[in-house]
């Protein structure tokens, strides 16, 4: 979305379903549905998830671009799934296939139990040192037509004359995100290039993002004409659940999760009419990104306030319904009228 008077050029991404919470044959269905809402109602991308129960992302994105026209899968990738050239390949398929650009979610972490699981027992930070040189070489991968074959002998990968055909245009070379909630995070974003996500606080908390590095918000929107009436859908949809509230504790505790802890310190902020930021889907387990909820015109204000800061993307949760992105997207358009360059 833009307000082209104040120069602001706003991405959204919205969230791919996860396979669990539908029946295998209407899963596919369900996953072309969301992203055709999503392209109709002006995101730019479709975050797509990776961890140890979902189903393959690089399939999911490939399953969104045959059933889409301009919607760009946002990729999470996980170094420990799969070596850096298969990622670079899979961006340069996808490119040839379908001109189509694709973003990549670069994880450095995930779940504590995947990641025991899979034998990698690596700490927090040095994951984040790992990202870094796993996202160099993708990088060098698709730049290789101009800068030729890669060599590159890091603390965790090594590679010697590596080429990658096809070459990719540079209009289509994948935008990069990653998690932008730690120290860690951020020097990683500064040095692969990336847009540093976090989860937010509430926008009059917030702090301006890091001078010289993209940055965006995972935030989830609940918004109506009537702010009564949001209030209401939301805490229909996210009523409190004891079960809920006890793996939330569950996972915390297992978690070393920068963005996790600091979620859980502010899930006592309170919402209300003049404070729509809301955390209870966050403290019952039920989603992993606080919400805002209200009317379009308290909504938007609280999204002018993030962008006014200098946020310039923000991944949404998972719509249960085109109706939502409408609605949400009334709220968008409202805080991009109050934006100021």
């Amino acid at each position: 979305m833009r307000n082209d008077q104040a120069e602001v050029v706003l991405e959204i991404f919205s969230t791919c379903p996860q396979a669990a919470d539908f029946d295998r044959r209407a899963y596919a269905q369900r996953v072309i549905d969301v992203a055709r809402w999503s392209e109709r109602h002006g995101c730019t991308g479709i975050l797509v998830y990776s961890d140890n129960r979902q189903l393959d992302p690089w399939l999911i994105a490939h399953l969104i671009l045959q059933h889409t026209e301009t919607l760009c899968p946002l990729v999470a990738v996980q170094p420990v799934y799969t070596h850096p050239y298969a990622v670079a390949k899979m961006v340069a398929t996808f490119a040839h296939l379908y001109g189509r650009r694709i973003y990549l979610n670069m994880v450095a972490g995930g779940f504590k139990n995947d990641l025991t699981a899979l034998h990698d027992g690596t700490p927090h930070d040095r994951r984040y040192d790992r990202l870094i040189e796993y996202t160099l070489i993708i990088r060098q991968l698709l730049e290789g037509a101009a800068t030729g074959p890669v060599t590159f002998d890091g603390d965790f990968y090594m590679v010697k004359g590596l080429q990658l055909t096809p070459a990719v245009p540079r209009e289509l070379f994948p935008g990069l995100f990653v998690s932008g909630s730690s120290d860690a995070g951020r020097r990683a974003a500064q040095a692969i290039g990336a847009t540093a996500v976090k989860y937010p606080k509430a926008p009059h908390e917030e702090a301006e993002p890091d001078e010289g590095v993209g940055a965006g918000v995972r935030v989830g929107v609940i918004t109506r004409e009537d702010g009564a009436e949001a209030w209401a859908v939301a805490r229909a949809r996210f009523p409190e659940d004891r079960r809920g509230q006890l793996t939330h504790q569950l996972a915390m505790k297992v978690s070393d999760s920068v963005w996790h802890r600091q979620l859980a310190g502010l899930a006592k902020t309170a919402a209300s009419a003049e404070h729509p930021y809301w955390l209870v889907p966050f403290e019952n387990y039920k989603t992993m990104c606080p919400y805002l909820v209200g009317s379009y015109e308290r909504v938007g204000e609280e999204l002018a306030r993030y962008l006014a800061l200098g946020y310039r993307s923000v991944i949404l949760d998972i719509p249960p319904a085109e109706e939502e992105l409408r609605h949400t997207r009334a709220a968008f358009q409202l805080a991009l009228e109050r934006a100021a360059p």
